[in-house]
């Protein structure tokens, strides 16, 4: 037996890890000298028991079945992409590193070839959403393995809507405008954030617009086509909306204001992760009873929309050993493995794996489930164009953003439109 797990090849090797017991991969990570120790770099989580577990229980599983050391380097997810550029840039530093939004493509050449693995862990865990493929194939090459998406859903206080005469989630954006209006009738307004923050702008604008059938780029990737009847009625809504149902702070908000408005009880509504059920319920136990999350609503196009904030994770092009990491990462995402870190975060990572669709941890907190039933609606911004560099520049200039935030101060939206035509133009000459 020994001789022949000598002699396997390292392609061998990827499939005893994958589906064989621990003792097999014990073996067959010695017998072709694997590393010591690798390195991933990962986020510092919302759910510190999620950290804590792949420390304590993943990463000393995998020691103890191959005798490899993974090490957790835990990182600010504000310096996150600081973090990876660098690393790319330099050519050292983490073997692995955890990557966001269509950062797979920022990185593409920096970044190992993993469409082999890909199939492999697609294969055992039931296939892969559909979606997942928009933030990691580029070129036609999967350059990350999608982990988990952050959803941004509509949370909202239950016992408020309820004070109006509305029991249950509006099921479109006007329906929600009138609720809203009663709302903040009562000193209840929405919060939504409209400032230059990290994604709960782009959690709830992108959606908007896509449900009246606008898009900044058509399909081809190049063609710009924001300037339509669609977005323009898309601006008219979100002007009135802000308008008759929030307050004017919500134009300078970034990412925390609407959580913090909202647990102190100063919002009734918000586009957000689940993080303000999590945080209700483990600090303010009586707004914690009463919050409810829904799906975003409907648009005229009968369609509803949300954002897909991606987590992937992705094997550096000067790693030593890179079979060892591909190892690691069809071992990590087998579901028996996987399946209690996912577990331990409370469904704040939505998996891309069909396996996971009716998983227990989404059915320990009923109200995460719009969650999981909002994914196969979510996209990357600048969707349906594949992503791009150009899109990435459309991002982080807050095109779209701005384009909103501009109607809801005061501009004209024949003006904030063609601004945002121009500056997408100008984006995307060269596409």
């Amino acid at each position: 037996m020994a001789n022949i797990i000598q002699a396997a090849s390292r392609r061998d090797v990827l499939k005893i890890s994958a589906f064989t017991a621990v003792g097999g991969l014990l073996g067959a990570a010695r017998a072709n000298a694997a590393p010591k120790s690798m390195t991933m770099m990962h986020e510092s989580s919302f759910i510190p028991a999620y950290d804590a577990y792949f420390k304590n229980t993943v990463a000393a599983n995998y020691e103890k079945a191959t005798g490899i050391k993974i090490l957790y380097d835990i990182i600010s997810v504000n310096s996150s992409q600081t973090r990876v550029t660098t690393a790319a840039e330099t050519g050292s530093g983490p073997d692995m590193v955890n990557l966001f939004f269509n950062w797979p493509f920022l990185f593409d050449e920096k970044l190992v070839d993993v469409t082999d693995i890909a199939k492999t862990i697609g294969e055992k865990g039931g296939g892969w959403h559909a979606n997942a493929q928009e933030a990691v194939v580029v070129n036609g090459k999967w350059k990350s393995i999608p982990f988990g998406n952050i959803g941004q859903l509509m949370n909202y206080r239950m016992d408020w809507f309820e004070e109006v005469g509305v029991k249950t989630f509006p099921e479109t954006w006007d329906e929600l405008l009138e609720a809203g209006i009663k709302l903040k009738a009562k000193d209840h307004p929405f919060g939504f954030e409209l400032g230059h923050g990290f994604g709960d702008n782009h959690g709830w604008l992108y959606p908007l617009l896509w449900s009246f059938g606008a898009r900044e780029v058509d399909k081809d990737g190049k063609t710009v086509v924001i300037d339509s009847a669609e977005t323009a009625k898309a601006v008219d809504f979100a002007r009135t909306f802000f308008q008759k149902t929030m307050f004017e702070d919500v134009l300078g908000w970034t990412d925390v204001s609407n959580n913090k408005a909202f647990l102190a009880e100063q919002i009734s509504c918000t586009n957000n992760a689940e993080s303000i059920l999590y945080v209700a319920k483990r600090d303010f136990p009586d707004i914690g009873k009463v919050t409810g999350q829904a799906q975003n609503p409907k648009g005229p196009t009968g369609e509803r929309f949300h954002m897909l904030n991606p987590l992937s994770q992705g094997i550096m092009s000067y790693t030593p050993d890179v079979q060892a990491a591909k190892d690691f990462m069809v071992w990590l995402m087998d579901p028996k493995n996987v399946g209690g870190w996912y577990d331990i975060a409370d469904s704040y990572y939505g998996p891309f794996l069909h396996m996971f669709d009716d998983a227990s941890f989404w059915h320990k907190e009923p109200r995460n489930l719009p969650y999981r039933d909002s994914m196969p609606s979510s996209h990357l911004p600048g969707w349906p164009a594949p992503i791009s560099r150009p899109q990435s520049e459309s991002v982080a200039k807050y095109v779209v953003v701005d384009m909103f935030a501009k109607a809801c101060a005061g501009k004209s939206t024949k003006e904030v439109i063609a601004d945002a035509s121009a500056q997408l133009k100008q984006i995307f000459k060269s596409a």
